[in-house]
């Protein structure tokens, strides 16, 4: 015989299948919460406290202007925006009118001091030769003066023969001081000197050095290699000294700025791994790096206006440190960046050896150039070559005595 159960019943049986049901599936929730709050404690303990990551980061690389040093008429652009520059290679030039004749003009001034120089020695060489025969000159009237005393002891001679020899001694005499007094004159315009190094010859030199360098520097050029940005320079433009004219960018020396909260900085140390995306590539980029230094400030701390919290609305704003990342220079070839450009950095904080600050001062330049160098090179051997030419075996050969 069939039972046939109540609506009550009914009820009861759904309600409590209902309830079993609730419970299994919070029961599993839970175990799901605490499978994922173990997963996130996982997390942390082995990957997330050894990593900090920002994508307040940006590429950042020195930027080199174009300044000239002298006043000058733009007559020739060597590069525009974009092109590729090497070190060493003409970016602009002025008219070199005024230079030159100013250049001309201080070889003819090095040419003739040379001459004078020479002549000085020549001055003293002569002066030797008048005080030689001006000697003569007075041991002759001494032996006169002497046999003529004799004779006039003997009556031989008048006392007025005796006088007049004796004034022609004295005569002797002073015409032989006064020649050494001018052989000394002219030895102090060359004592210890030959004509290379003579005053007047290095005061000569020094202006034509001088006007090779303001004749040089109507040609900029550039200083490194890299890219031609911001021409603002035009021709037939007129143009004073520090006017920035373009710059050239190395992209081959670039570096990350990343800008980490004060609470990241705990355990960063300089030297650690840092894994870099930049935007311009996504994900499928990758670049490695390192920490190069700490800011030794807040990015607000150096701003043009520092916060000013000494006020009664006074609000805590978390800070921020700019820390300087190096890039794999080979990965930088293959995958060139911009300045600007936005990258997402994460630092590995498992190597703590490394110091917060530097603890050595540089031992050498970070960045150097030796273009200019030639510039004066070259004009050594203009002074060298005008002073060997206006010179002469005789000159050199005063020179030394």
């Amino acid at each position: 015989m069939a039972t046939v159960q109540t609506p009550n019943e009914t009820q009861h049986q759904e309600d409590a299948a209902n309830q079993r049901n609730r419970k299994r599936w919070l029961g599993g929730l839970a175990v799901l919460v605490i499978l994922l709050g173990l997963g996130v404690w996982a997390w942390h303990e082995l990957y997330g406290r050894w990593n900090e990551s920002t994508d307040d980061a940006y590429v950042n690389g020195n930027v080199v202007e174009i300044t000239p040093l002298a006043t000058g008429t733009v007559v020739s652009i060597g590069a525009d925006d974009g092109d590729l520059v090497h070190e060493g290679q003409t970016l602009v030039s002025f008219d070199p009118s005024d230079a030159l004749v100013g250049l001309q003009s201080a070889e003819a001034n090095l040419a003739r001091t040379v001459r004078q120089v020479r002549g000085l020695f020549s001055n003293v060489d002569g002066m030797k030769a008048q005080v030689a025969a001006q000697k003569s000159e007075v041991q002759k009237a001494q032996d006169n003066y002497t046999r003529r005393k004799s004779l006039a002891a003997g009556g031989a001679i008048s006392l007025e023969e005796l006088s007049h020899a004796r004034d022609d001694l004295s005569s002797a005499r002073s015409a032989l001081r006064n020649a050494e007094q001018q052989l000394d004159t002219s030895r102090a315009l060359v004592d210890n000197t030959a004509v290379v190094n003579h005053p007047d010859v290095m005061a000569a030199a020094a202006q034509l050095r001088q006007a090779y360098l303001a004749h040089a520097r109507t040609t900029l050029i550039a200083p490194v290699t890299g890219y031609v940005a911001k021409r603002t320079v035009q021709l037939g433009q007129r143009v004073q000294p520090g006017t920035a004219l373009m710059a050239v960018i190395p992209l081959s020396q670039l570096w990350i700025d990343a800008n980490f909260k004060e609470t990241q900085l705990h355990n960063m140390r300089i030297g650690q791994p840092v894994d870099i995306e930049a935007d311009i590539y996504g994900s499928s980029v990758k670049y490695s790096g390192s920490v190069d230094s700490i800011g030794a400030g807040t990015g607000s701390a150096f701003a043009l206006l520092p916060a000013q919290n000494a006020t009664g609305n006074w609000i805590k704003i978390v800070q921020r440190v700019p820390v300087r990342i190096h890039i794999n220079p080979e990965q930088l070839t293959e995958h060139p960046l911009r300045v600007g450009l936005s990258t997402m950095v994460e630092v590995n904080l498992r190597d703590q050896s490394g110091p917060v600050l530097a603890q050595l001062p540089p031992q050498k330049a970070a960045f150097t150039t030796n273009v200019y160098q030639q510039q004066l090179a070259d004009a050594e051997a203009l002074i060298t070559r005008l002073i060997d030419s206006n010179s002469s075996v005789s000159g050199n050969t005063a020179a030394q005595r």
